[in-house]
């Protein structure tokens, strides 16, 4: 009886895990179709961008690093937008409040959201803050980048310019 309880839990922690590694989000995967809100009030649905480089980037308030990236993502819109790039940052929080105070201080024009309810940052398997998600005007996650340092504005930039080029 022990031996079959112990195979059935190691079965169902075996299908579990597979399950989990399928719905991992990889480069080259389709990116999950979306629609969510922006500060605005104005319904975007990431489907509808095709055409347009969209940079995706998971935040919360009480995320450090995340801070010192959204000034940095301000830059890569402002300098690739006329090229068909947008940055849409991703609150991951299910209280919005805070995250509408860690934006008070920061001067952004990029779309920001709410994703209240976790299932966005679910289906995109956000495992780490920030994480960010570059999306090719075709609609495929051409990059996916865990956390932030230093320097990884060079990256993206990086990024950015090599879809533009495609």
């Amino acid at each position: 009886m022990l031996f079959k309880r112990g195979f059935i839990a190691l079965f169902t922690l075996f299908t579990l895990s597979v399950s989990i590694q399928a719905n991992a989000l990889s480069e080259g995967d389709m990116a999950p179709d979306f629609t969510l809100k922006n500060m605005q009030g104005e319904n975007l649905k990431l489907s509808e961008q095709r055409g347009n480089i969209i940079l995706i980037n998971f935040w919360a308030s009480w995320c450090g690093p995340c801070r010192k990236e959204m000034p940095v993502l301000q830059k890569l819109e402002d300098k690739y937008r006329d090229l068909g790039v947008a940055v849409w940052g991703v609150n991951v929080e299910q209280e919005n409040q805070a995250g509408k105070d860690f934006l008070a201080d920061l001067n952004l024009s990029f779309d920001i959201f709410f994703d209240e309810t976790n299932s966005l940052s679910q289906t995109y398997d956000v495992k780490a803050m920030p994480t960010t998600v570059i999306v090719d005007r075709d609609g495929k996650v051409r990059y996916v980048f865990l956390g932030y340092q230093d320097g990884y504005e060079k990256k993206y930039a990086a990024a950015i310019k090599k879809l533009i080029r495609e």
